[in-house]
């Protein structure tokens, strides 16, 4: 993350209201019939749309998505890598569900090309604004991501929310990068080994 990155974590009500509420739409969609056009969600497995497995896996389902959104359902459950002995996650954690939804999201995006999904890398936020303490044993939140920009050599930003309710928990732009060729990006050499390799 950018040393200019501002994480805020203060447990304050969120505003009422908000445009864009992932928890209306959420209820607009179970209570809708699906159009025709409407993506397969329900039949692609979160696990088949992230490079995850196991335990790196925090989301439930993907409840719903389109070529510029996602919403996603997780609940918060007991993980021996990141959670207390009760179960609870540290207030952080919401930035990987939010890189989840966006990994879901771009996951979607292949699905729906029949192109395999690729590996994708969260670049950062220049601010965090997390509202709670922390996520609780328990809870079960929404978590939504809005593509605002994306450019045709991968970078991209996308507007992300995590919801319980009509509450907003916590939100953050992230800076995500998509490259052509993951493996290739991963294993590119850095200028100083190609000079120590002549």
């Amino acid at each position: 993350m950018n040393e200019d990155a501002d994480i805020a974590l203060n447990a304050r009500p969120a505003a009422a209201g908000s445009a864009g509420d992932p928890a209306a739409a959420v209820d607009a969609a179970a209570n809708t019939t699906p159009a025709a056009d409407a993506w397969p969600v329900a039949d692609w497995p979160v696990e088949q749309l992230l490079p995850h497995a196991g335990a790196a896996v925090l989301l439930d389902a993907v409840l719903s998505c389109d070529e510029d959104t996602l919403l996603a359902r997780a609940t918060v459950r007991a993980h021996h890598g990141y959670g207390d002995s009760d179960g609870n996650l540290p207030p952080w954690l919401g930035m990987e569900l939010m890189a989840q939804a966006v990994g879901a999201w771009a996951g979607c995006q292949a699905r729906r090309a029949g192109v395999p999904v690729q590996l994708g890398f969260l670049l950062g936020t220049r601010r965090y604004d997390c509202r709670v303490a922390g996520f609780s044993a328990g809870m079960q939140l929404i978590i939504s991501a809005e593509r605002s920009f994306q450019d045709t050599a991968g970078m991209g930003v996308f507007l992300c929310r995590i919801q319980q309710g009509d509450e907003c928990l916590a939100e953050a732009r992230l800076n995500v990068y998509s490259p052509p060729d993951a493996g290739a990006f991963i294993h590119e050499t850095s200028p100083t080994d190609d000079a120590s390799n002549p």
